[in-house]
């Protein structure tokens, strides 16, 4: 076998820039919990900007009545573009430099991000910016009716912008503590895992802890390639068959005892989440002991079941 860690993985792998049971899922393999924004939530934000965009727009009429123009056509002018800059401007750098975030998002908790969950640039807000003058301000029945629609709550701009308006305040959960499985404890103990990158050790651990979600071809898939890339890193190889998720779960698991030991914290056992459990083994690699706890129902794998090939 044979395949690099930028998304070409073993046969049937669907890429780690695939939608997996409806989730998002970056190009580094990252599972977000991203809460789409609905139409309610979106409609109350818009009302907070077009409040702040009029208020703009009399406070300068206001000056302007009691300023010594002398030219009605000059203080026209001035009306205009205070306007055009209102419903073109106002959103654009909102949006493009409050890291897609305007008054109105900004107070119902919203945010502007690209499709794939990253931020968004210039470009994204221009766009969405060009075209809500014509879908916000002279049709808005087609914002509305867009938004309804759309499973994801997104209004034409967005589907031109590439961009998705998401939610910030949702409730944080503790991450899921990864269980070292039994029959790998020895070989993780010697394991040299100093060369593991941040970004690969969170990827796999946030794909152990939504493996339960995800369909099992895809969890079967992903879970080869991104052991296969983590093997790249890790020293020495591990037994012959191990299965991809006994593996991630027995690096991340001493990874994390051995930041521990260097930087003890005094946790109180009752605040632990409930550990993951590997995917259960098969045969020749031995089960664990029936200390540990309940393991996951096995679903069924395409051939050569749960075991990958790490470079050689």
């Amino acid at each position: 076998m044979s395949h690099s860690g930028t998304g070409t993985g073993p046969p049937g792998t669907t890429g780690w820039g695939a939608h997996l049971g409806g989730e998002l899922v970056t190009g580094d393999a990252v599972l977000l919990e991203l809460r789409l924004a609905r139409f309610p939530s979106r409609a109350l934000a818009r009302l907070v900007d077009l409040a702040a965009q009029v208020a703009i727009l009399l406070a300068i009429v206001f000056l302007l009545s009691h300023a010594d123009i002398g030219d009605d056509a000059a203080a026209t002018a001035i009306l205009l573009v205070t306007y055009i800059g209102l419903v073109v401007g106002y959103p654009l750098l909102f949006e493009a430099l409050g890291h897609g975030r305007t008054l109105g998002k900004l107070s119902m908790g919203l945010r502007v991000v690209r499709d794939d969950g990253g931020a968004i640039r210039f470009r994204h807000a221009l766009v969405r910016a060009l075209v809500g003058v014509l879908e916000v301000w002279m049709l808005p029945f087609v914002s509305i009716l867009t938004c309804l629609v759309s499973s994801r709550g997104k209004r034409a701009a967005d589907y031109l912008a590439g961009t998705v308006v998401v939610r910030e305040r949702v409730p944080q959960t503790a991450p899921p503590l990864v269980q070292m499985p039994p029959a790998l404890a020895g070989w993780a103990a010697g394991a040299d895992l100093s060369r593991l990158p941040d970004q690969l050790a969170l990827a796999a651990r946030q794909f152990l802890s939504r493996a339960p979600d995800i369909s099992p071809e895809a969890r079967y898939s992903m879970g080869r390639q991104i052991a296969f890339d983590v093997s790249r890193f890790v020293a020495p190889v591990p037994p012959a068959g191990c299965p991809a998720e006994a593996y991630l779960a027995a690096v991340l698991a001493e990874r994390r005892r051995r930041e521990l030991s260097r930087t003890p914290q005094p946790y109180a056992a009752s605040t632990y989440p409930q550990p993951y459990a590997a995917q259960p083994p098969t045969q020749p690699y031995p089960h664990p002991t029936p200390a540990s706890p309940p393991l996951p129902r096995q679903v069924t794998p395409p051939p050569d079941p749960y075991g990958f090939s790490p470079p050689g």
